[in-house]
C-alpha cells in the first residue's frame, strides 16, 4: 500500500535550502542585496515546487503521513524517498485512544522507502477509528546539506528561481499584445527520475 502524498505533511523542516542565496544570485547574475529577500522566497517556492514535481525530499526533513487502515500485504510505501529512517507508525482505535506500534513489530527498507511486517509479526489486531486512524512520521532527504542534493535537481531549481525572478506574472503580454502562459522548462529535469 503506498501511502497517499496527498496527506503528507511537513512536521520539522529543513534548515537548509538545496541551493544557497550566493548560488542564485550567481545563476541571476545579480550582485547587489537589494533584492536578497525576494530571491530567499524564490528559493523557498522553487524548492517546494520541484519537489512536488519530482516526487523527492531533497534536504533532510521529517514528514507525517496518513493510512485508513493496516495494508492486506503487510507493506507500506512511502512517498519522497530517499528514506533515511521511520520514527514512528502510531494508530487510534475506536475507542479514541492513541497507541505507537512496537518497532520489533516493523522492519524499513531504506533503499525501497517501504515499511514491511517482520516475520512472525503482524500490524494491530485493534478496531481503529473510521477516519485518520494511521500517522507514519518518517526521514526523508538526501542529506542535512546543500551538497548531498544530486545536481540535476540543482540545476532544476535554480532554472525555476530563474524564472520567477524574470517572469513575475504567470502571463505576459506577446505581439500584437495576446496574452502568452510562460512556459516551465524545469519539468523535463525533474521527471527524469520521479518517484511515483
Amino acid at each position: 500500500m503506498i501511502l497517499p502524498a496527498n496527506t503528507v505533511s511537513v512536521s520539522s523542516g529543513p534548515s537548509v535550502g538545496p541551493v544557497t542565496r550566493t548560488e542564485a544570485k550567481t545563476h541571476l547574475r545579480v550582485d547587489i542585496a537589494d533584492e536578497d529577500d525576494l530571491i530567499d522566497r524564490l528559493i523557498a517556492a522553487s524548492s517546494r515546487y520541484c519537489e512536488q514535481v519530482s516526487g523527492r525530499a531533497f534536504i533532510t526533513q521529517t514528514l507525517t503521513g496518513g493510512l485508513s487502515g493496516w495494508p492486506i500485504d503487510g507493506v507500506i510505501r512511502l512517498p519522497y524517498p530517499p528514506l533515511q529512517s521511520v520514527t514512528s507508525i502510531a494508530y487510534v482505535d475506536t475507542a479514541g485512544d492513541s497507541a505507537n506500534v512496537s518497532s520489533a513489530v516493523y522492519g524499513v527498507d531504506t533503499k525501497l522507502g517501504l515499511i514491511y511486517v517482520n516475520y512472525g509479526q503482524s500490524w494491530p489486531s485493534t478496531a481503529l477509528r473510521p477516519y485518520d486512524p494511521i500517522t507514519v512520521t518518517w526521514v526523508s532527504g538526501y542529506g542535512a546539506a546543500a551538497a548531498a542534493v544530486p545536481e540535476g535537481y540543482k540545476q532544476a531549481l535554480l532554472l525555476m528561481v530563474g524564472h520567477l525572478y524574470e517572469n513575475r506574472e504567470s502571463v505576459v503580454i506577446g505581439q500584437g499584445y495576446t496574452p502568452i502562459e510562460v512556459p516551465l522548462a524545469v519539468n523535463s529535469l525533474l521527471m527524469v527520475d520521479r518517484a511515483y
